[in-house]
This record gives structure tokens, C-alpha cells and sequence, in this order.
């Protein structure tokens, strides 16, 4: 029975508790491996949100820290790692802060909270009072960090201080694990005390990171790979892997393989297709990789239905404001041809540059390339070359967000053109076919469409479907619904003005041939034979108008049946 199978970890974030609970585990331990046998100090893992980072991070310290339980990891492939296990496995202390959580509307609240990440993690420490191996002075130093209101230079030395008093007790050193070590930088630059929060994490990732002498190694996780000249200052013992890395690239998100073991395991083999439209896509390296949050929630979502469709988990997660702004920068010329491209699935070949500060990011295009390219908006299409990497939306889910900020743009542009709307609707209300034609087609050439050649013609009918919902709006004296029951069937779009003067019915076409006449013809016969135009009947409207309308890329035809 399908509830009698592993429970899906849904928002489990830590590796122990998830093993305890006995929940599905796509094993990712091969990290620890591929870890140990890279000689770096420091490691920077950088991949887009919810990838999977913090869970590797409580992975490593299950695996880490002294007192391990060795069970946790049984069945996995690190435990056929017997020697690197003898030698790793439970010998070091570990010092494990998030930084998700810092992400106040001011700089004295992000310093209030970041203390608060410091004392809870001097909480766990809190066996260190007690070690007879510190002195007086060391405890006192332990004792400042356990308050969220500790001294600048106490919190500026907290990361460090804690690996000292670590290595003090354990005559080990520590490993020192940070997750999301760049949420903080994001929150300060949008709040704008972007350079107070600079100076804050420079200062104690040098302490930490550069000049600890009790750090055995340490790694980070991040969307971004940020300017070394902003925080990563002096640091040559410093390896960052990204995206566009092939070394630990099945580490972070799941695999093809993974996915079909995953979706076999629950019995939906037969949602597979639907899996990969809309969360496969991502390459990292060489490896093409599914979003885990995703297929976590699409399969949670299966269990209870079967035969439920795809949804957006993503956009949900974060504010998209790369994307509102990349829209907004791609409004003209070659940009907006080239953002055409990217929503018609083709790809666009481009300079990434991965070491950029937060300020810079947004101040130019060919910036917002590069981050839209880091954090998962975007994703490579084939090797690099001298003339750039060629990007392309990764799939269905992604293109969701495009399309959503684009249609948004494109509502905002049409609000501000009142004459042109004023002339469309007019057009429609007089029976003027013609007159409809021209002023929908032209702002059919002035759209970027998201009516990629990959989907079926339904999907691109639901685009120009609902360009002509957003203009039909103009009208405040019209009600305009889309696909409500009429007749023998569900209609396109109904009109019915507000004094019962006029109804029109309008069913649109794909051209998917480029036959916009004879499209055109087969929207007005469906019409009739379904009797759209009987609900206006039922309310004692007699003047009806019928409209079959065929689109075809940026052109249409527009036809008026008979009365």
C-alpha cells in the first residue's frame, strides 16, 4: 500500500532526524567522501535555494562531530568508506551556525539576531563551563557569547573563540560549518546597511577562517559566490564550488536516476514525464539535476492524487526579484529580442562572472545574467566557450516565473496606454473584426510571449488566452470570465456588459500550421456547435457577438460570425 512506504521528508532539514524518522533518504554521504579527499581548508559550496545545502551541512555534522552515531549512516555509501570512516567518523568537535535566520529591516536588528545565532550555538556548547581543561579567562570569554547582546568585538571573535575553547577541551580541532553565509548580505543590501553587514562578516570570517589556528576545516554554503574583495579578503586557503563545477555536482539535487527510484519506490512511474517538464532542467557540471524540493512536494502532492498536475513550489520560496528585474532591464531592442528567445526555449550565450558583490548586481544586464545563472533562473545548455556559456530557463516551473513577470510587465505598459484600449474594446463592441485584428496584433508584436515550441497547443492557446483577459479588463462596465460553462461546453472568454446591452463570445485558436483563417473559422464553429453564446439567451441578452480568433507567434486573425 502506497501509505505503507517511507514518509517523504517534507521540510526536514536536519540528516539525523530525517534517518531517525526512517524517511526516504536520497543518499547524498558521497559529499563526505569527495570532501575529505579535497585538500582545501575551506571549502564554499554555492548552489540555488532549496538544493538540498543545509541538509548537507547537518549531514557533515552528524558525520563529524565526536559522539557520532555510526548507525545513522548504515546502508549508505560513506559507510563503505571504512578507512576514511575509522579515521573521521565522531573525531572532531563542531561548531554549526545558520545564517538563514539573519534577515532584519535594520542593521541593529540583523546584529541582534546574529548574536542570537552566536548564543545559540554557545548553547550547545554549554558543557564548556564545566571543562577543567579552560582556564577562568577562557570561561569568561565562553560566557560572553551565551547573551545576544554581546560586545562588537566578542561577536566579531565568536566563531574563532569557540574552535579555540573546542580544541582546548578536545585537543582536537574543530570543524566549522556555516550554512546560508550569505542570506544576511542579501537582506542588509535590499534594506540598505549593506556595508555595516560587510564589515560584521569580514571581520569574523577572518578571525574564523584565515587566522584559526584551532580549525581543522571548515566549509559554507550559499546561493552566491561573493567578491573575494568583500568578504573572503586575504583567504587563499579559500576552494569554491559552483554550479559550474563538475566536482561534487550529484551532491546537491537529485539526479535522473534518483528521481526514477524515487517516483518508483511510491508507484508513480506514470508521473515521471511530468516530473522532468517541470523540475528537471538544472546542470551543474556535466550532471543534469532535478530541484529535491520540488519532486519532495510533487510526489507528497501524488500520494494523496494521482493524477494531480505540476505546481510551482519554487516561486513560493523567495520574493523572484531577480527575475521581476532582469523583466523590467530586457524591455527594449536586441535585450528584449534576446529575452524572446529564452521564453521560446532557445538559448542565449553569455560571460557569467561568479565573483560579484551584492552592489554590483544589479548594475548592469550583463550582471543580472550572471545572477540569474547562480541562482537557478538560468542554466547552461552545453560547454562554455570563448564567446560565453549559452543559458536557457531549465523548465516548465522556471518558465512559470518568467512568464508571471512578464505578463506582469506587460499589464502595467497596457494600464498606461488607455487610448489604444479604449480603441480594442470599442473595435469588439461594434462588430468591427478588423478593427479588433489590428489592435490585438499590435500588442501581440510588442509581447514577449511565453509560447515555447515544446508544449502543446493548449498551453499555447492559455497565453494569448490570457493576454485578451488582461485587455478585456480595461472595461469597468464589463464582466469578463474565462472558461465558464456554457452551452455544451466551457467557453473562452464571455463579455457581458453590466446593463445587459451586449454579450460577446470569443474562442481562441492556436495556428499551429500558421492556417490562421482556417483557425479562425474552426474557433467560430466550435461556437455554434457548442451553443456558447446560449448562456446570454438565459439571461435576455439579445445582442450577441461571436469572435473566433486564431494566433500563430505574433500574428492574428480575427473573424465575426453570424448573428
Amino acid at each position: 500500500m502506497l501509505w505503507e512506504k517511507r514518509p517523504l521528508p517534507i521540510g526536514t532539514e536536519f540528516f539525523d532526524e530525517l534517518r531517525e524518522k526512517e524517511c526516504y533518504y536520497v543518499d547524498k554521504t558521497g559529499l563526505i567522501a569527495e570532501l575529505l579527499r579535497s585538500q582545501a581548508k575551506v571549502t564554499l559550496f554555492t548552489r540555488p535555494r532549496r538544493f538540498g545545502k543545509t541538509l548537507a551541512m547537518t549531514t557533515l555534522k552528524c558525520f563529524f562531530e565526536i559522539g557520532a552515531n555510526p548507525s545513522l549512516f548504515e546502508g549508505l555509501a560513506i559507510s563503505r568508506e571504512r578507512e576514511l570512516c575509522e579515521q573521521h567518523m565522531g573525531k572532531y568537535p563542531v561548531v554549526f551556525v545558520s545564517l538563514k535566520g539573519v534577515d532584519a529591516a535594520n542593521f541593529t536588528r540583523a546584529r541582534e539576531q546574529m548574536g542570537s545565532v552566536i548564543a545559540r550555538a554557545a548553547e550547545r556548547l554549554d558543557f564548556l563551563v564545566h571543562s577543567e581543561k579552560l582556564t577562568d579567562k577562557d570561561k569568561d570569554s565562553f560566557r560572553a557569547l551565551q547573551y545576544y547582546s554581546m560586545s562588537e568585538q566578542a561577536m566579531t571573535d565568536s566563531l574563532w573563540t569557540f574552535c579555540r575553547l573546542l580544541e582546548k577541551h578536545y585537543g582536537r580541532k574543530a570543524v566549522l560549518l556555516i550554512d546560508e553565509y550569505d542570506v544576511p548580505l542579501q537582506k542588509a543590501f535590499y534594506a540598505g546597511y549593506y556595508d555595516e553587514m560587510v564589515g560584521l562578516i569580514r571581520n569574523m570570517f577572518a578571525q574564523a577562517l584565515k587566522t584559526n589556528d584551532s580549525l581543522e576545516r571548515a566549509v559554507l554554503t550559499g546561493c552566491l559566490r561573493i567578491s573575494k574583495e568583500s568578504i573572503f579578503t586575504g583567504m587563499n586557503n579559500l576552494q569554491v564550488f559552483t554550479v559550474a563545477d563538475s566536482a561534487f555536482s550529484d551532491c546537491f539535487g537529485f539526479t535522473d536516476a534518483e528521481v526514477r527510484d524515487l517516483m518508483d519506490y511510491y508507484g508513480l512511474t506514470g508521473s515521471y514525464e511530468s516530473a522532468k517538464e517541470w523540475y528537471d532542467g538544472y546542470r551543474f557540471g556535466e550532471e543534469a539535476i532535478y530541484c529535491p524540493w520540488d519532486m519532495v512536494n510533487y510526489i507528497y502532492d501524488l500520494r494523496f492524487n494521482p493524477s494531480d498536475t505540476p505546481r510551482n513550489f519554487w516561486a513560493n520560496s523567495s520574493s523572484n526579484d531577480a527575475v521581476r528585474e532582469f523583466v523590467r532591464r530586457m524591455d527594449a531592442g536586441s535585450a528584449r529580442r534576446e529575452l524572446q528567445v529564452l521564453a521560446d526555449g532557445g538559448t542565449v550565450k553569455k560571460r557569467i562572472h561568479q565573483e560579484l558583490t551584492y552592489r554590483e548586481m544589479y548594475t548592469t544586464v550583463e550582471n543580472l545574467w550572471s545572477l540569474l545563472y547562480m541562482t537557478g533562473y538560468l542554466t547552461s545548455a552545453g560547454k562554455p566557450d570563448e564567446e560565453g556559456i549559452p543559458l536557457t530557463i531549465p523548465n516548465r516551473e522556471i518558465r512559470t516565473i518568467f512568464a508571471d513577470q512578464i505578463m506582469e510587465l506587460f499589464r502595467e505598459e497596457t494600464r498606461n496606454d488607455g487610448e489604444s484600449l479604449k480603441r480594442l474594446c470599442g473595435a469588439f463592441a461594434a462588430g468591427d473584426a478588423a478593427g479588433v485584428e489590428k489592435a490585438f496584433g499590435g500588442y501581440l508584436r510588442r509581447a514577449i510571449s511565453i509560447r515555447d515550441t515544446s508544449v502543446r497547443k493548449a498551453r499555447k492557446e492559455n497565453f494569448y488566452h490570457g493576454i485578451l483577459m488582461g485587455l478585456l479588463a480595461y472595461k469597468a462596465d464589463w464582466i469578463v470570465t474565462s472558461n465558464r460553462e456554457s452551452g455544451d461546453g466551457y467557453s473562452d472568454i464571455l463579455v457581458e456588459a453590466e446593463d445587459g446591452s451586449l454579450g460577446i463570445v470569443i474562442e481562441v485558436k492556436y495556428a499551429e500550421d500558421g492556417s490562421l483563417e482556417s483557425s479562425a473559422r474552426e474557433a467560430l464553429a466550435q461556437i455554434e456547435t457548442k451553443r456558447y453564446d446560449e448562456v446570454f439567451a438565459d439571461e435576455g441578452i439579445e445582442n450577441v457577438l461571436k469572435y473566433g480568433i486564431a494566433c500563430y507567434k505574433k500574428r492574428c486573425r480575427v473573424m465575426l460570425g453570424d448573428g
